[in-house]
């Protein structure tokens, strides 16, 4: 009887591990996938750069007062700091800055210190420098070097072109000894190489 009941246990213990399914290997569950931030890209404004520009001006000289068009050359360098850029910049344009009369600014050329902030593919910067400004008043030509400030924007479209904008300020007391002040303001627009 007792081998009956020992054997009809483990029959039991046997019949209940069959019915649990046996052994199943665990199901091992994929990682989850953590989305990496994006990171802005910016641009390393280091280097040499030339293009052309062209804008509207109005200026005043005396009693009179004139606006037209311009358009010329540039050439700069930058630096990039990180953060900041540093940099020069000289230009070169023909001008049509009428007062009336065959009155006008007909060219002028600028020198300038550029310090700005670097926000990756865009250059927010300030100028400050000199204005070589040459006016044609009554049959007269008028040179002076003024002192000129300006504000630009420059958006780096890919690694060899940028398209910017420039709004400068110009004013020259007594201009050319002339006994008359110069105030002329400037906007630009600017296409650029970068070498």
């Amino acid at each position: 009887m007792k081998r009956i009941m020992v054997a009809g246990g483990m029959m039991a213990l046997m019949a209940g591990a069959a019915q649990a399914g046996g052994y199943t290997a665990p199901v091992v569950e994929a990682a989850p996938v953590v989305a990496q931030p994006v990171v802005a890209a910016t641009g390393d404004w280091t280097g040499f750069y030339a293009g052309g520009q062209l804008g509207y001006g109005d200026s005043d000289f005396g009693p009179g007062s004139g606006d037209g068009a311009f358009g010329g050359v540039h050439a700069g360098y930058l630096y990039d700091l990180g953060r900041f850029v540093t940099g020069v910049e000289v230009d070169y344009s023909a001008a049509d800055l009428d007062f009336g009369q065959g009155n006008s600014v007909d060219r002028m050329g600028h020198i300038k210190a550029i310090g700005g902030i670097d926000q990756g593919d865009w250059l927010l910067y300030g100028s400050i420098g000199a204005a070589y400004v040459h006016a044609d008043i009554g049959g007269t030509g008028y040179n002076d070097v003024i002192p000129a400030v300006g504000l630009g924007a420059s958006y780096k479209m890919n690694d060899a072109w940028t398209l910017g904008g420039e709004l400068m300020y110009h004013k020259g007391d007594n201009f050319d000894r002339s006994g008359e002040d110069l105030e002329m303001t400037t906007l630009s627009m600017k296409a650029s190489f970068n070498f």
